[in-house]
């Protein structure tokens, strides 16, 4: 990430599946953002993941990691034509 510094990607392996990149930290972020450092965050693309009751969507494009719950209203960045904003 330009703002954050370089993303570790990790795989899961859940009963003998495996799920190849489901989750990304920064071992080693920038000064300014040390205090996401070792944290995961899920593709909920990949992966079944809630908010409270509710199951989050990913955003389209499979690059970003936003999770979209039913009160959030787009436009979300991800789907074709989105690339420049």
């Amino acid at each position: 990430c330009e703002w954050k510094g370089a993303a570790t990607y990790w795989s899961l392996e859940l009963d003998g599946s495996k799920v190849p990149n489901a989750a990304w930290s920064y071992e080693a972020p920038f000064p300014e953002y040390r205090e996401i450092r070792g944290y995961l965050s899920f593709y909920p693309s990949k992966l079944d993941c809630y908010v409270d009751d509710h199951r989050v969507s990913g955003q389209l494009g499979g690059f970003y990691g936003g999770w979209v719950t039913p009160e959030i209203v787009g436009p979300f960045k991800g789907q074709a034509g989105t690339g420049s904003w």
